[in-house]
């Protein structure tokens, strides 16, 4: 684990909403759900309890989590950046040398990725083969597939929107 977690502005925003609903939402019903499942008697055998009690170590587990990612963010605003070079943050669009299919990725932070939407994870291995590339450069990233060959096509750097 690094020391910081880097992400964009939206993303940090995301998950400090994510916390807040925990905090006033979450945690408060589960706690209710806790009274009143110990209400029902011989807690031995009580599987709502159980089961608030499981919930309750989930939420905490996660408020930390987001806790420590929110103090030990680096929030990147990828509109600032620019270049020819990828690094987070950048859209980058991919030509795929073998059936000259293209490709546009966002690099965001863990927390923000979602393939389906374009943005993957700056750990992802495609992220990773492509960082500290430029336009024109030709890179192989390793798939469940086998190997793919891609021509960096476009490095551009857009405001992200969810």
């Amino acid at each position: 684990m690094s020391d910081r977690y880097p992400m964009t502005p939206t993303g940090y925003q995301r998950l400090r909403d994510e916390l807040k609903h925990i905090r006033e939402v979450d945690r408060p019903e589960n706690i209710q759900d806790i009274e009143v499942a110990r209400g029902h008697g011989d807690l031995s055998e009580n599987a709502e309890f159980d089961a608030a009690k499981e919930r309750q170590s989930f939420l905490d587990q996660r408020m930390r989590e987001l806790e420590t990612k929110l103090a030990l963010a680096e929030i990147i605003e990828p509109t600032k950046l620019n270049g020819d070079r990828v690094k987070f943050g950048a859209t980058v669009t991919l030509l795929e040398l073998d059936t000259e299919a293209e490709k546009t990725y966002t690099i965001v932070g863990e927390d923000e990725s979602d393939v389906k939407q374009g943005r993957i994870s700056y750990t992802s291995p495609m992220a990773r083969a492509i960082m500290a590339k430029e336009e024109g450069d030709e890179v192989v990233v390793r798939t469940p597939n086998g190997n793919k060959r891609y021509e960096i096509a476009e490095v551009t750097f857009l405001p992200i929107n969810y």
